[in-house]
């Protein structure tokens, strides 16, 4: 195991070595600085400011060789079964493919396979923007409303939000709705459906296996709502599907030519750049900005592929988050965007890393030595600073990352202030950082006439780590970026910690016990609740007394 090696012990001694450093004498090192800084196609990676140095950073490449990580990723691009518990390959990266790159799974070529999909995403996205494509009752379909859950429904929801201001964006979004339903909550569907005309709505059923329990609870009210206002014929006309299972979305009442399949070697985590994320995208901003949406996301993948560990974004945020999760003992990761665009990346990574990484064994089925996998949380600055901040300033060491922008998507000024808004948000993420490094002393405090009683309350210890990404600005193409560039960093964790990051069996048991408390609430007695935990039982006795 790694763990054994010689790479992850001379790792443990440097851990023990950096706790007698202190971020307020590295960060005057210029050369260490320098060093620890990286760019690729304009965008800034910074992690000066975490618990290491250019030392650390050979000992995690030494890791990372010993761990045999150039291997796994060209196993994951050559389309081997790297999802070992599925025998399934994992190429995401083949979504985001121009025609002449060759991806192949059992050597057949799926690069084909997924330019024709988006061909007829395109069409049908024409088709429908350009009025040609109409509802049942002959109007245009201005609105979407798209069903799915967790990995069919978080990415899109999340490229949704961060693209919808962009100026391109919203000029071909102009009159138009996308909205998300999920949850079995019926308030979510009604959520969903307020103040849409049925008329004018077209419903995407997101779901692989078109089996989803709470997806196909959803898809059965989206049908009801759609054939009570305009009969069944609508869902013919206004209802697609994205799925694996064309029988069973041809039984539901879905036209052949509406179902747009995706494949077995795509997660659904790591889904968004398949139809799933695509169609219901596509519709409502056009293909022309999804398409430099899939070309953003392709430029990190081809840096991954081929830029050397040390200049790798994804592979230094993956070794960093490594490094402070398995060797400093810090398994929390705040994800700070400094852009409201962003204020569901958080809940996207969740998934995508959470979902990957929490497992309690290795490819082969051994128990693992440590603690895999990182908490993940954060909300968009500033909305953070009066919220959690406070904890990670002077409570528990938690690292962070902070991902800004140098252009706003839109542009405030005020006539009275010198700054623009984005100058005022930004000020601020420039400087969190260097206040979780820094921290400030007493002997400061005393310097500035704080009273001796508030200073314990004023002391900041410091030496908080962070990573800084800063980014030209959030467009489709620099948003796709961003998606690959954390889908990477998942990967490269799991392949260091030598996990099958692409399985999620801890998914199922819940679902299974919930099949079985179905099973009872159908029964007009509570029958067979015998067999469920008495404290369950009991809270189903209260709950059939509503």
């Amino acid at each position: 195991m790694i763990v054994n090696s010689p790479e992850w012990k001379a790792l443990e001694q440097l851990a023990e070595q950096s706790r007698r450093w202190h971020l307020r004498e590295q960060l005057q090192n210029k050369h260490r600085c320098d060093a620890m800084r990286v760019e690729y196609d304009d965008i800034v990676l910074d992690y000066s400011r975490q618990n290491m140095n250019p030392e650390t950073l050979q000992a995690l490449l030494k890791l990372a060789d010993a761990a045999e990580l150039g291997k796994k990723i060209e196993a994951k691009r050559t389309g081997k079964a790297i999802n070992t518990t599925e025998n399934r390959a994992v190429l995401h990266m083949a979504l985001r493919a121009d025609p002449e790159d060759d991806y192949r799974v059992d050597n057949e070529a799926v690069t084909p396979l997924v330019i024709d999909v988006r061909r007829r995403i395109a069409a049908i996205t024409q088709a429908v923007r350009q009025d040609k494509h109409l509802g049942v009752t002959g109007k245009p379909l201005r609105n979407v409303i798209a069903i799915g859950i967790g990995g069919s429904y978080l990415g899109a929801e999340f490229v949704f939000e961060a693209i919808r201001q962009h100026p391109s964006c919203a000029d071909a979004s102009a009159g138009r709705q996308l909205r998300f339903l999920a949850n079995v909550d019926p308030a979510d569907f009604h959520r969903a459906t307020e103040g849409l005309n049925p008329a004018e709505t077209l419903v995407v059923i997101i779901s692989k296996t078109f089996t989803t329990t709470e997806t196909m609870l959803n898809a059965r009210a989206a049908k009801a709502w759609l054939s009570e206002a305009l009969g069944f014929e609508a869902v013919s006309k206004q209802m697609l599907a994205v799925s694996t299972n064309i029988p069973a979305c041809e039984q539901f009442g879905i036209q052949r030519e509406h179902i747009f399949g995706f494949w077995d070697w795509v997660g659904g985590r790591y889904s968004v750049c398949s139809a799933v994320g695509l169609l219901p995208l596509a519709l409502h901003f056009g293909w022309q900005n999804i398409e430099q949406f899939l070309l953003g996301a392709r430029s990190m993948d081809q840096h991954f592929l081929s830029a050397p560990f040390a200049q790798n974004l994804p592979v230094l945020l993956g070794l960093i988050g490594v490094w402070n999760s398995s060797f400093l003992k810090r398994p929390v990761r705040a994800l700070l965007p400094y852009s409201q665009a962003l204020h569901r990346f958080a809940a996207h990574i969740q998934q995508v890393d959470m979902e990957s990484n929490g497992k309690l064994v290795d490819r082969d089925g051994r128990a693992l030595p440590l603690e895999a996998g990182e908490i993940n949380f954060g909300e968009p600055g500033t909305n953070g600073q009066h919220s959690f901040y406070q904890l990670i300033h002077q409570g528990r060491v938690i690292p962070a990352d902070f991902i800004g922008f140098c252009r706003p998507q839109t542009s405030v000024k005020l006539s009275d202030n010198r700054l623009d808004l984005h100058d005022e948000l930004m000020a601020n993420f420039f400087a969190q950082p260097d206040a979780l490094a820094l921290g400030k002393t007493e002997q400061e405090l005393r310097a500035e006439g704080v009273p001796e009683a508030l200073i314990p309350h004023k002391v900041f210890p410091g030496n908080r780590p962070s990573n800084v990404l800063l980014f030209p600005e959030l467009n489709p193409y620099r948003c796709g970026q961003l998606l690959a560039l954390y889908e990477h960093r998942t990967a490269v964790q799991g392949f260091i910690w030598n996990l099958n990051s692409f399985d999620q069996w801890g998914v199922e048991l819940g679902k299974v016990l919930a099949q079985r408390v179905k099973s009872v609430l159908q029964t007009d007695n509570l029958e067979g609740s015998e067999n469920l935990p008495f404290s369950t039982q009991q809270l189903l006795s209260k709950y059939r007394r509503r």
